[in-house]
């Protein structure tokens, strides 16, 4: 199978073994759209918050995005596959900073899995790919702590990030945000941390 992706720039490249190379690649809003669209507009995926976007208002959100110095969209792709949308974004530069004290060496994250293909759900599937994408942001950008913000209601991803080793934090409200360029209405999150000494013990 040819791989579109060979040709792409990437941040960070893992080989696994039993799962395959996980690369990290900054997100092409045009080329990625439609994949992308896909996924954001599955009731599954309503938590993201792009249900009932066409393709091209998806790919205008990443294109704005695209010009941010604090916050950044990437595909993730295992060997030829795309499996995940990931962003990291500054909390200094996020609603998300006005909810909780900020620490030196903190990044936020954001991840959305690919949907389960025929075969099915994958055990250990997420677990491995998680784990490439903390060592992208923990080790290989230098971070000492990821924030997570899922909905307060988003069970699935919740105990998720807690069987990652993440530590619950506070239930907070996290307000609308209302400019020319972006539209976030208020959300009740549950925040979450993990800290690089307690994903990389040892």
């Amino acid at each position: 199978m040819t791989d579109p992706y060979a040709s792409r720039t990437l941040v960070h490249e893992q080989h696994l073994d039993g799962f395959g190379t996980v690369r990290v690649l900054p997100l092409d809003p045009a080329a990625d759209a439609a994949v992308v669209h896909r996924w954001v507009s599955e009731e599954r995926a309503a938590f993201w918050g792009m249900n009932g976007l066409t393709e091209h208002q998806v790919a205008d959100v990443y294109a704005h995005m695209d010009t941010l110095d604090t916050h950044h969209a990437f595909l993730v792709v295992r060997d030829a596959e795309p499996v995940a949308l990931f962003q990291t974004y500054d909390p200094a530069a996020d609603r998300v900073s006005e909810c909780y004290d900020i620490e030196p060496g903190d990044i936020g994250v954001h991840l959305l899995l690919a949907p389960a293909g025929p075969g099915g759900p994958r055990p250990g599937w997420t677990a491995a790919l998680s784990g490439a994408l903390m060592a992208y942001v923990l080790l290989g950008l230098d971070r000492t702590r990821i924030v997570v913000d899922p909905d307060v209601d988003n069970d699935k991803a919740i105990a998720r990030f807690l069987k990652q080793g993440f530590t619950a934090g506070p239930r907070v409200v996290l307000p609308e945000v209302d400019l020319p360029d972006v539209y976030l209405p208020e959300k009740k999150a549950q925040l979450a941390f993990l800290r690089r000494e307690v994903a990389f013990a040892g």
